[in-house]
This record gives structure tokens, C-alpha cells and sequence, in this order.
């Protein structure tokens, strides 16, 4: 017997072509590490794993963070500080990564303080690229320009491949951990990223956003690790940041008024119904980060990022330490967060487990 041809109508074909658009929207935005992931992009962990903790740490060169951005601002004197804070980080059980940015691999000095790191420690190295000091130099600097994603696709491989393989000239290994400065991903990152080899990308600041500097928008990112790049190869570890306060469970929706209403986040703040907390001695005290920790825990989260500036860990080189009294607050604030980490039993992990967890997780589905 021969079956009759199915029909579609005109409603129906409407909504399958509406149907396919979504996937295909969603697809996109799975691939992408610069808008909010589709849940079935999320990477799991094994049951086994974690709670840890993983510390970032944007290594860079010394600037006014007040003035314009130039290409003339290279020092990288703090360095020199680094191998002592490395110490500090070691005997506390951290395994921090450094995030090298070009004027650091570019310098005979600090390039040699970073692999001999590497080379004692075992220190991960990844790459931090701020497009003003990282060759090729062929747009003007700008604060739109200062967002790697806002350049043209071909000068951003250009950029990214000159640091990748200057920083596998000098540590003698080729990175695989990313973070864009100024969080500065756009629509074609992950692509690029994964077409370098890199395995994890950590550009994406949650609950935060840029685009009124003509950055990106991370206000509606969760923290939770997702999949990306065409391949899906590149794992997206957002920034951790959280809500506390007794409206936290509002959050979101909350702070977002402050886009349009004057002074709302700074009431939110000084009534402390809502605040937002990254996890950094810059700009966060102690008595915030412990609050997100203990919030962080019970809800659960697997992997807590922590990260700083390098130039911290010498006074004069950013607003966040400016004096003696600022650095030793600086290593009291990691004390007192190290403290309630292994109260709650979440321990230091590296980068590189977290993408061995990663792929572990997805080789069982």
C-alpha cells in the first residue's frame, strides 16, 4: 500500500523554520565564548572532583590604570617581586597560574623570572594578551581598540600567534591557558583560540559588564565551565563572582536596575541587601571574599577562581597597593581566604586538571 505524502502547512512550516532558527541560534552561541552558553554546552565534572580552588594571576607590565592607554608603557619592574609572592602562594599550598602578556616574554629579565617560576615550581604558564603593547601594531590605541575582539579577525590571529609563540620561545612550552586583557573576547575568540591549540579560556567575567566601554557583556554568565570553539575543544571557565546579601537569590535581576537608575548599586552596597563579589584582594575585603567563599560552597560550586595583578605584589604599581600597609593587607586578605577554604576542605587544583576532569567527564557520556 502506498502511503500518502505528508503535507505541511504554512503554520506548521512557520514553526519548524522558527524551531530550526533557534537551533541554529543556539549552535552559535555554543561555540562562542562571548555571550551566555546554551545549558547543553555546559561541562561536567566527574562526581569525584573537587571542591577546589584555582588561582589566575594577569601578568603584566605596569601602567597608570587612570591614563590612556599607550604603547610606550612596557616596565615591568614589579617582576622582581614575583618570585617572593610565588613563595607565599607555594608554602600555602596554591598552584597559581601566570597569565603572561607580551612586554613580560618580551623583556630578557622578567621573561627569565617567569621560566625559572616554571622551571622550580612548576608554575602553569598561560597567555594574557593586551593588544596596545602586543605586536603586530597596526590600529590605533583606543578604548574600543584595547578589547582584542573589537579588531579585525586577521590582526587578532596575528597578535595572539606572535605572543603564543613567543612565550613557547622563552618557557620552552607552548601555553594552552588564555585570557583576553580587559576581558576583551569577541565572536570569533574561541575559533581562534582553538585553531592555536589552546584548551582553556578564562576571559569571561560573570555577572559583569563592558559594553558601554565597548566591551563585551558577561551580566547574564553563569559560572559554570562550558564547551566551545567550532570542535568544541576550548573550555570557558568564567571569572567567579557571586551575589551576597539576603536578596542574593535576586540578584541578577536586582542589580541589573542599576544600568538605568542612578545610585541603586551603591543603596544595594551601603544597606548590604546585595553586593557583587569577585574573588580578589583588589578592590574586595576580606570580610566580602569570606561571605561569596561560604555562599559558593553550599551552593555547591565545584571549581572557586581566584585571581590578582602581578604589579600588586609591589607597592606603587596599582591603586590596590599603593604602601607597605596595602601589600600586607594584600597577603593577610589570601591568608584569611586560604583559611576558610580548607575549613570547607576545597583545595588548590591546576588548570590542566580541570581540562583532564573536563574531557574525563565527557569521554563517560
Amino acid at each position: 500500500m502506498m502511503l500518502a505524502p505528508c503535507r505541511v502547512n504554512g503554520a506548521d512550516r512557520h514553526n519548524g523554520d522558527r524551531r530550526s532558527a533557534a537551533r541554529g541560534d543556539a549552535d552559535r552561541r555554543v561555540g562562542r565564548i562571548d555571550r551566555p552558553a546554551d545549558p547543553r554546552a555546559y561541562a561536567p565534572l566527574p562526581d569525584d572532583f573537587g571542591p577546589h580552588y584555582v588561582i589566575f594571576v594577569d601578568t603584566e607590565e605596569e601602567f597608570d590604570w587612570e591614563q590612556p592607554l599607550s604603547r610606550d608603557n612596557v616596565a615591568v619592574t614589579a617582576m622582581e617581586g614575583l618570585p617572593e609572592a610565588q613563595r607565599f602562594f607555594r608554602e600555602a599550598g596554591a598552584l597559581p597560574a601566570y597569565m603572561v602578556d607580551y612586554p613580560i616574554v618580551d623583556n630578557d629579565r622578567s621573561a627569565a623570572i617567569i621560566a625559572e617560576m616554571h622551571a622550580r615550581d612548576g608554575c602553569e604558564i598561560g597567555t594574557q594578551l593586551h593588544p596596545w603593547v602586543n605586536p603586530p601594531f597596526e590600529e590605533e590605541v583606543s578604548g574600543p581598540t584595547s578589547f582584542t575582539g573589537n579588531l579585525p579577525i586577521d590582526l587578532q590571529r596575528e597578535k595572539l600567534k606572535r605572543l603564543t609563540e613567543r612565550i613557547a620561545d622563552r618557557i620552552g612550552e607552548r601555553p594552552v591557558l588564555y585570557r583576553a586583557g580587559r576581558y576583551g573576547i569577541g565572536e570569533q575568540s574561541a575559533a581562534l583560540l582553538e585553531a592555536e591549540g589552546y584548551r582553556l579560556d578564562t576571559s569571561a567575567r560573570a555577572l559583569f559588564n563592558y559594553s558601554e566601554e565597548g566591551g563585551p557583556d558577561f551580566s547574564r554568565f553563569r559560572t559554570n565551565a562550558f564547551w566551545a570553539g567550532p570542535k568544541r575543544t576550548l573550555l570557558e571557565l568564567p571569572l567567579t563572582s557571586t551575589f551576597v546579601g539576603p536578596l542574593r537569590g535576586f540578584g541578577a535581576s536586582l542589580f541589573a536596575w542599576g544600568e538605568k537608575l542612578a545610585l541603586w548599586r551603591t543603596f544595594l552596597a551601603r544597606t548590604r541587601l546585595l553586593q557583587r563579589v569577585s574573588l580578589t584582594p583588589e578592590d574586595y575585603p576580606l570580610n566580602l571574599a569570606l561571605d561569596a567563599v561560604k555562599r559558593l560552597v553550599e551552593d555547591g560550586a565545584p571549581i572557586i577562581g581566584l585571581s590578582y595583578h602581578s604589579p600588586s605584589v609591589v607597592p606603587g604599581h596599582t591603586p590596590y597597593v599603593r604602601d607597605a600597609a596595602d601589600l600586607k593587607a594584600f597577603y593577610a586578605w589570601w591568608d584569611g581566604v586560604f583559611e576558610l577554604l580548607a575549613r570547607h576542605g576545597v583545595t588548590a587544583v591546576r588548570a590542566a586538571d580541570i581540562i583532564a576532569a573536563a574531557d574525563r567527564a565527557r569521554a563517560s557520556q
